[in-house]
């Protein structure tokens, strides 16, 4: 499974990518669990009431050329945020 998360927006607005291949990781089972919960769970946030703060971080989530789930910080669901720091690392 090919999985990539870009990450824009923040103060400097330089984006940020990660793209893998699960199948050469160690960890790639883990990864293709959370993409796959990611994907199927409905997003239940109320729509935003605006662009949101200026600086705010925009991740585009794709799974093997499946439509993007996109998600904004703050706000990262429990399993959005995992799958940010195992993919762009600690920090990210």
């Amino acid at each position: 499974m090919r999985i990539r998360l870009i990450r824009s927006g923040g103060m400097l607005g330089v984006p940020h990518r990660a793209e893998v291949d699960t199948s050469s990781r160690s960890d790639g089972a883990e990864l293709e669990r959370l993409a796959h919960q990611l994907l199927a769970e409905p997003d239940n946030r109320p729509p935003a009431a605006g662009p949101g703060p200026p600086d705010a971080y925009h991740y585009t989530l794709t799974v093997d050329g499946r439509p993007p789930h996109e998600f904004t910080d703050p706000g990262l669901t429990e399993m959005e945020l995992q799958l940010v720091e195992r993919l762009l690392g600690e920090g990210y």
